[in-house]
């Protein structure tokens, strides 16, 4: 099985409404489609103030939405712990300022993430040579300057534990960006991967409006360490995760993703890296600098 083989249904993990119109995949994640980008909301239904966390902050114009949900699930005026992000780039943070502001809350992310999150540096400009669809071509177009979360902007803990989060750990899973993170619980093998790989064909305007089950590579047009993203998926793969929730397209668990994941790791230079590109030949990496352009 290839990342291009739509998975069946039994690879769809198993999700309920959990009243508030995100889709809940565990007692205590859930995950909601806003536009094209996930934002996952960890802690159980009614939680209460200060005893949730947000990952990744949407795009601009979902701050309402994203507040809506949190209402619904976790109580009138319930605020995060804490939001944690997978990476920076636009569709991830569009609402993060507004937030973080608003519910007066630290912000962590990996350090090789932070010129992009507290207003330093702006990201390489996306490739529209990867080919894959309309999002791709249309990719120089995107966002690529950065937001500024101030002082609230913290570095994720050097245990690799995470804020408001226990028996999860993150982990670096570079190459989409330098300081891409990925979320792990060992205790039932869940994962929230990011953008480290992605259950939908995101360079494609249809594949996204469509939200067929298939398992990709991270986003190709802003992905610009190729060797590294094939490095992060095989260490992810090695984890036999049961459950996966990604940055784009619907959550999956069970051995058919599992396998299909695996076929991606061992597969991933010939069905995910371009034939051409900006990043191919060249990465843009955070230990020469070339990942941090003027913002």
């Amino acid at each position: 099985m290839t990342q291009q083989e739509p998975l069946g249904s039994e690879a769809r993990a198993q999700e309920t409404d959990d009243g508030s119109g995100a889709h809940e995949i565990a007692p205590d994640l859930a995950y909601a489609l806003l536009l094209m980008v996930n934002v996952v909301f960890y802690g159980r239904p009614g939680a209460g103030d200060r005893e949730w966390v947000l990952i990744d902050a949407g795009l601009i114009g979902t701050g309402f939405r994203i507040k809506r949900l949190a209402r619904q699930r976790f109580g009138e005026h319930s605020r995060p712990k804490a939001i944690l992000l997978t990476h920076g780039h636009f569709d991830h943070v569009g609402v993060l300022e507004d937030l973080a502001e608003e519910w007066d809350v630290p912000v962590y992310a990996h350090e090789r993430e932070h010129p992009y999150l507290n207003g330093r540096a702006a990201y390489p400009p996306g490739d529209p040579k990867v080919g894959g669809g309309l999002l791709a071509r249309l990719s120089p177009l995107f966002p690529t300057r950065p937001v500024n979360v101030g002082s609230r902007l913290k570095a994720l803990p050097g245990d690799h534990s995470v804020p408001g989060m226990p028996g999860w750990r993150w982990l670096h899973t570079p190459g989409h960006s330098p300081g891409h993170v990925s979320f792990w619980r060992e205790s039932d093998r869940t994962m929230v991967a990011g953008d480290a790989f992605i259950t939908t064909a995101q360079e494609s305007a249809y594949a996204v409006a469509l939200q067929a089950t298939e398992l990709h590579g991270p986003p190709r047009y802003f992905t610009i360490d190729w060797e590294s993203a094939g490095s992060s998926v095989a260490a992810l793969a090695a984890l036999e995760p049961e459950l996966v929730i990604t940055g784009h397209g619907r959550a999956m668990s069970g051995p058919t993703m599992r396998a299909a994941l695996h076929d991606l790791a061992r597969d991933f230079s010939r069905v995910s890296v371009p034939a051409e590109g900006r990043y191919v030949a060249h990465p843009a990496r955070a230990e020469d600098g070339s990942a941090y352009h003027a913002p």
